[in-house]
C-alpha cells in the first residue's frame, strides 16, 4: 500500500504517523515545497522574538525520527492531481503514484490587492523564511505598521513588540480578533495591548503604501496623515491552497469538500486541516475552520479511514468542525470555543455575560435552549477546558442552564454535575 501525503505540516505529518502505526510495512511518502525540515507555523512568532531557535520550530527534533519510522521526505510543489492515472504532478514535470492521497496543504497568507502591497518592506509572515527576513530587519525602536489584528495578527504583534518595535495595528474589523471575540471582549483586549503601548486602529484598512526614502508612507482610511514604518506587516488573513486541484475533477466550494471520514468527493482521496470544508459540528453544513485542534483531529481521522478504506465502517467519524481558539495577547489570555456569537432568541437562543473592565475579565456563555453552545472568555485560566467540554458533549444542562445565567463563574461545577449525570 502507498500513501501519498501533499503537505508535511503538522497534519500531514500526524496523518504519516498515524498510518505508520497502522500499516507497518506501507510506503509512506511525505511532500512539501520548502526547503526546511516539517515545522509548525504556529511557533514562527516564538523564533521572531527570540524563545527558541529555527530548530525548536520543527515538529520533530530527533534529526533521524522521518528514517526510523520510514516516512520519505520529498521536496517539491505539487501543480496537479490526476485522479485517474492515481498519480500527482510536480511543478518540474515528474509524477508520483499512489494507492490512497491525503491532501494536507493548508492555507496562505492573503495579500489584499492595494498599491504597494509589494514593495521590499512589506512582508507577511508565515514561513521560516518570512520571519527570517523580518527579524533581520526589526530592531528596538523600529517603526513597524501591521494589518490584521485576527488570531495570527496577534501572536505576531506579540512578537514584534517583545522585539522592541514602536508597534501600529490597523484592523478593518470593528475590533480586535473579530473572529474570535464579542465586541466587549475585543474591545478589552484593544485597551490591554494599548496600556503595553501599542496603537490600534480599527474598522480600517491600508488604501496605499509608498516609499518615503528609506521608510514607507501607508495611507489608511478613515482620514489623516499617511503613517511613516520601517516595515508593513501584512497579516490579513488566509485562504485553502487549492488552485492546483483545478481539473481534478474534485469538489470544491471555498476550501475541499469533504464529509465526516475527510473522503473527498473522489474515491482514494482525503483531505484534512486548513484546506477542507468540513461540516460544522453545529451547524452540519460546510464550514471552514482554520485552527489546529481540528487539523489534528482530521488527520488522524482520515489516516485512519485511509489505512482501511477498503474496509466499509471499519474506521471512525468525524463530530464535525469546531471552533477552539486559545490566545495569549501580551500576557492577556483569551478563548473562545463553538458558537461563541450565539443565536437570536427565535432559534432557542440565550445567554449571558460578566464584565470586569478593571481587571480586565469577562466570560460569555450561549445557550440553545438548555445546551452550553458557545463561550468567550478572558482572563480565566482555571478550569476553562471544562467551557469546551460542556460544548463537545452537547450535555443537556437542565436546572444548571439557570444556575449558569445567574452565575456563569459556576461553569466547572455545571461540568462535573453533567458529566456524573451522563456516567
Amino acid at each position: 500500500m502507498k500513501h501519498v501525503i501533499i503537505g508535511n505540516g503538522p497534519t500531514g505529518l500526524v496523518a504519516a504517523e498515524t498510518l505508520r502505526r497502522l500499516q507497518p510495512a506501507a510506503e509512506i511518502i511525505l511532500i512539501g515545497d520548502e526547503p526546511e525540515p516539517p515545522y509548525s507555523r504556529m511557533a514562527i512568532p516564538y523564533f521572531l522574538h527570540g524563545n527558541i531557535a529555527e530548530q525548536g520550530t520543527w515538529l520533530r527534533k530527533d534529526a533521524d525520527h522521518y528514517s526510523k519510522h520510514a516516512l520519505q521526505l520529498v521536496q517539491g510543489r505539487v501543480s496537479k492531481v490526476d485522479a485517474a492515472a492515481k498519480q500527482v504532478e510536480f511543478a518540474d514535470g515528474q509524477r508520483q503514484g499512489y494507492d490512497a492521497l491525503l491532501i494536507a496543504t493548508g492555507s496562505h497568507p492573503v495579500r489584499p490587492e492595494v498599491q504597494g502591497m509589494d514593495l521590499p518592506n512589506v512582508h507577511t509572515c508565515w514561513t521560516l523564511a518570512d520571519a527570517r527576513a523580518i527579524a533581520a530587519k526589526v530592531k528596538p525602536g523600529s517603526r513597524v505598521l501591521q494589518l490584521g489584528a485576527g488570531f495570527i495578527g496577534c501572536i505576531i504583534m506579540e512578537a514584534l513588540a517583545m522585539r522592541g518595535a514602536r508597534l501600529t495595528v490597523v484592523e478593518m474589523g470593528d475590533r480586535m480578533v473579530p473572529r474570535m471575540m464579542t465586541a466587549k471582549a475585543g474591545a478589552m483586549i484593544r485597551r490591554w495591548v494599548e496600556q503595553k503601548g501599542v496603537s490600534v486602529r480599527v474598522g480600517s484598512a491600508i488604501t496605499a503604501i509608498e516609499p518615503a526614502g528609506d521608510a514607507l508612507s501607508v495611507k489608511v482610511s478613515g482620514g489623516g496623515a499617511p503613517l511613516l514604518a520601517d516595515l508593513v506587516i501584512c497579516a490579513a488573513g488566509v485562504r485553502p491552497n487549492i488552485g492546483f486541484l483545478a481539473g481534478s475533477g474534485i469538489e470544491m466550494g471555498r476550501g475541499i469538500r469533504v464529509d465526516d471520514r475527510m473522503r473527498t468527493s473522489i474515491a482514494g482521496i482525503y483531505a484534512a486541516g486548513d484546506v477542507t470544508e468540513a461540516a460544522g459540528f453545529h451547524s452540519g453544513q460546510p464550514e471552514l475552520n482554520a485552527i489546529q485542534p481540528n487539523a489534528a483531529d482530521q488527520a488522524q481521522i482520515a489516516a485512519k479511514n485511509m489505512a482501511a478504506h477498503d474496509l466499509a465502517g471499519a474506521a471512525p467519524v468525524s463530530q464535525g468542525s469546531l471552533a477552539i481558539n486559545v490566545l495569549d495577547t501580551l500576557g492577556l489570555i483569551s478563548t473562545s470555543f463553538g458558537q461563541w456569537q450565539g443565536l437570536e432568541k427565535a432559534q432557542g437562543g440565550d445567554g449571558v455575560e460578566l464584565v470586569d473592565e478593571a481587571n480586565f475579565r469577562y466570560l460569555s456563555l450561549q445557550f440553545k435552549d438548555d445546551v452550553l453552545i458557545g463561550a468567550t472568555s478572558i482572563g480565566w485560566t482555571d478550569h476553562v477546558g471544562a467551557l469546551r467540554g460542556l460544548i463537545q458533549t452537547r450535555a443537556r444542562l437542565g436546572v444548571w442552564k439557570d444556575r449558569l445565567l445567574a452565575d456563569p463563574t459556576s461553569f466547572m461545577a455545571a461540568y462535573l454535575a453533567t458529566a456524573q449525570k451522563a456516567a
